[in-house]
């Protein structure tokens, strides 16, 4: 290939984020129409519930983790007179019953739960917007039924290749915060432990409640401290005191000590059965949970894909150069 060719082709590997777009906002806020719960199996309920237009294209949000769970801001990134705006908690998280329960929990079911969803509703062709853990369920569920995915907005894509649990445990992050990766690492009772997933899992699962939430707590600070840029430690506190540290711990670490449940590389590796997909991926520039190379190395499976790198932000969604980026991703889908 010559040089120039070989230009052209990496320089379609990205979209370089915009200026300031003063104009795009998120949408107005909105209270869900119907909410209700889904029975997925003996064990597990899931809460869902739908918002905007019943007429409207669907699109499917899916929240981060595991062990996160939607949120009423979530559902200010779609026009309400387009969409119909379905969110949902997933097996163990949020509202959804009971909860951090891991028993018949795992990203299979998660997928046909979103199946089970999707026909409840009466709906053929979702979208699916999804970001963090959301990204990995959204290629987990679009390779799956890749005849029922309309689109795909992810952000902060990790595709839970072993490589990317190593870098947010096994000190790829300390190169950008380490005296948080330090703190948290040197916060278990055996800072030397590998691998850290099935070690803290373990911390968490400590019969003495005290214990559970220390570890729980040490897990959900780390997390969030580097979720952003500029995250003052008293917002961190703060939002603590808000959350279940427990669930998302329990669940978020089950998950990655088992390997998010897939094969090493699986997404990658079925990248293709999205080649008639329609997807768009942002990603902040600087996120250090789930770095742009993650979305790179998924576009280089599929070079119809955008990738977008939002300039000044981390991982967090909530960061205006991210919120800008998915905000216009949608209108793309109007």
């Amino acid at each position: 290939m010559n040089r120039s060719l070989m230009c052209v082709v990496f320089l379609s590997l990205w979209v370089p984020c915009a200026a300031q777009d003063s104009d795009i906002q998120l949408w107005p806020e909105i209270e869900p129409y119907h909410s209700d719960y889904l029975k997925v199996s003996d064990i597990h309920r899931i809460y869902y519930e739908q918002c905007g237009n019943r007429a409207g294209k669907p699109v499917f949000v899916l929240h981060g983790g595991p062990g996160g769970s939607c949120s009423p801001y979530m559902r200010r990134f779609f026009n309400p007179d387009k969409f119909l705006i379905v969110l949902h908690d997933q097996r163990g998280a949020g509202k959804s019953t009971p909860s951090a329960e891991i028993e018949e929990n795992n990203t299979q079911h998660l997928v046909q739960d979103i199946e089970r969803l999707r026909k409840h509703l009466k709906l053929d062709k979702i979208i699916l917007f999804g970001g963090s853990w959301g990204s990995t369920l959204a290629l987990a569920y679009g390779q799956t039924y890749p005849k029922h995915v309309s689109a795909m907005i992810l952000r902060g894509v990790f595709t839970a290749t072993q490589e990317e649990i190593d870098h947010f445990y096994h000190g790829g992050v300390r190169t950008f915060f380490p005296e948080v990766y330090d703190k948290f690492v040197y916060g278990l009772p055996d800072p030397n432990r590998r691998p850290i997933p099935e070690y803290l899992f373990s911390l968490i699962e400590n019969p003495n409640p005290d214990q559970r939430a220390k570890y729980s707590r040490l897990w959900a600070a780390y997390e969030l401290k580097i979720c952003g840029l500029d995250i003052p430690n008293q917002r961190v506190d703060d939002i603590l005191t808000r959350m279940n540290p427990y669930v998302f711990a329990r669940l978020e670490n089950y998950y990655m000590a088992n390997g998010c449940f897939l094969k090493e590389g699986q997404l990658l590796k079925n990248a293709h059965k999205l080649k008639y997909t329609p997807i768009v991926m942002v990603n902040g520039r600087y996120d250090v949970i789930c770095p742009p190379i993650n979305a790179f190395k998924l576009k280089q499976k599929l070079p119809h894909a955008k990738v977008v790198l939002a300039e000044g932000a981390g991982h967090w969604m909530g960061e205006k150069p991210v919120e800008r980026e998915l905000l216009k991703a949608m209108r793309e889908f109007e």
